[in-house]
């Protein structure tokens, strides 16, 4: 073999790691290519604004006992309390209460949730909170879980359970102590009042808690068992936050999860492929508009109370407005659920109801539907 120069041998050594400099330049630039974005922190000030967190939440920043600024910065998997300003009178009511939540409140549901949902159906619901607290204002860290005889949606319910997890100054809850109790294994003292717009049941750890995974129901049982409501009501939302008196900033939920497990009511359930519901879905289309009109059916053996679908709707449709149901939120994976008067389904029997919405692009239908969790056939 021949013998290339050493000016020959010199160029190509260039070339060569020229060559490999560059494939490891484009190999850099594809994996960053490849990597998901990460999600920007949002920042809430507006007094009742909101976002979605872990596509499953809704954070909300809720300040509504003060005109002093408050902004929530909602992160991946929960929010911080960013500004704080002003106070208000210890011996009153709080200045705010920004919070995440799961389930429905004052007409904002989150996505896909279960809520609501009626209290003999559901099983568990699981929840998990980690704080982080702070030493310079005056505050509590509590859950909200909110009661009502029926399934609203919007508006105030009639029983809520405040679970306190950490108090910092001269504060105390709602009414008057009635005694202790022993729920999800730790010892509560307990306050029962109200605040002329709905009962109040208190439940005030005696330390700090700064984390913990427990059972909602567990709480919402001991409530019923004291008469503050009953198994046929509904739970709507699960909340947790702050409730800051003066200052606050600082506070966070690190994270935060609900679920809740709820079945079918008395009766048997579905074998295994065979759907209890059936889902007739009518359309009416122009440009850049729509109207729906859907008909749910229970082909099962029991009533179904608290009925909640969930479809997804297409990329660019958007609900506008509809009736005979709630259906929130506008866009995406929605959930449609009954008011007072269609709020149960009968054993063979169907309810109906509709929307109105705009899209682009090509029209299309979902493609499937979801009756408090239990897949729907389609007519």
């Amino acid at each position: 073999m021949r013998t290339p120069p050493p000016q020959a041998r010199t160029l190509r050594g260039l070339l060569s790691a020229l060559i490999a400099t560059l494939a490891s330049f484009a190999a850099v630039a594809a994996l960053v290519a490849a990597a998901p974005p990460a999600q920007a922190d949002t920042t809430i000030c507006e007094p009742f604004g909101t976002a979605t967190v872990q596509g499953r939440y809704v954070v909300q920043n809720n300040r509504w006992g003060s005109s002093a600024t408050q902004c929530v910065t909602a992160t991946d998997s929960g929010f911080r309390v960013a500004q704080a300003d002003g106070s208000v009178p210890t011996n009153g009511a709080p200045k705010s209460y920004p919070s995440v939540f799961n389930g429905c409140h004052y007409t904002t549901c989150s996505p896909g949730t279960s809520l609501p949902a009626r209290l003999n159906t559901v099983s568990s619901a699981p929840s998990s909170i980690s704080y982080g607290f702070v030493g310079d204002a005056v505050y509590n860290a509590s859950y909200d879980i909110w009661l009502d005889p029926t399934p609203r949606t919007d508006g105030v319910n009639q029983t809520e359970i405040m679970i306190w997890f950490n108090r910092v100054g001269p504060i105390q809850p709602i009414g008057s102590p009635v005694g202790t109790a022993t729920v999800g294994g730790r010892t509560w003292e307990v306050w029962s009042g109200g605040n002329g717009s709905n009962d109040v049941l208190s439940f005030v750890a005696p330390s700090a808690i700064s984390s913990w995974s427990f059972d909602v129901m567990d709480f919402v049982r001991a409530t019923v068992a004291r008469g503050l409501a009953g198994n046929d009501w509904y739970l709507t939302s699960v909340q947790a936050g702050f409730e800051p008196w003066q200052n606050g900033a600082g506070l966070a939920v690190n994270s935060f999860s609900s679920t809740v497990q709820t079945g079918t009511g008395p009766g048997p359930d579905p074998g295994p492929g065979e759907a209890a519901c059936e889902v007739s879905y009518g359309t009416n289309v122009w440009q850049n508009g729509f109207t729906a009109d859907v008909t749910v059916t229970n082909t099962g053996t029991a009533p179904v109370d608290g009925w909640r679908l969930a479809f997804t709707l297409p990329s660019g449709q958007r609900i506008t407005n509809a009736w005979n149901a709630s259906v929130t939120p506008s866009s995406g994976t929605v959930t449609a659920t009954g008011v007072a008067h269609n709020a149960r389904i009968a054993p063979g029997g169907s309810l109906s109801f509709g929307f109105q919405g705009a899209h682009g692009g090509t029209f299309a239908e979902p493609d499937g539907f979801r009756l408090n969790d239990a897949a729907c056939t389609t007519a």
